[in-house]
């Protein structure tokens, strides 16, 4: 899975524009993520990255990067298995897009 662009509140792939923020896990997409505290992740918010095992995630904080990763968050991930990275969103498309030969998934915000 390629991200063709994005720009604040806007995310392309696979020729479809996507204006909300959204989970992507191998192939599939998840549209319309929403996370129970808003712009503080929490592990309850990854519960669908975390049952699909991928071996890495990539969260984008936002264009400004105001979405938070607790330590929390990021301590739970790990437990499971997974790296975890986090960039604001520009920054995390980017290495999202980088990454081959892993099991991948993203957790992007795309507004603020």
């Amino acid at each position: 899975m390629v991200i063709e662009s994005y720009s604040f509140g806007r995310i392309v792939i696979g020729g479809k524009v996507y204006n909300a923020d959204l989970i992507i896990i191998g192939e599939e997409i998840f549209p319309n993520w929403w996370r129970r505290e808003g712009h503080s992740l929490c592990p309850d918010d990854l519960r669908l990255v975390v049952e699909r095992k991928p071996d890495v995630l990539v969260i984008g904080t936002g264009a400004y990067g105001a979405m938070d990763v607790p330590y929390e968050t990021e301590k739970y991930l790990e437990e499971k298995g997974i790296e975890v990275i986090w960039k604001p969103t520009a920054e995390a498309v980017e290495i999202f897009n980088g990454i081959s030969g892993r099991k991948k998934a993203g957790a992007f915000h795309l507004t603020c």
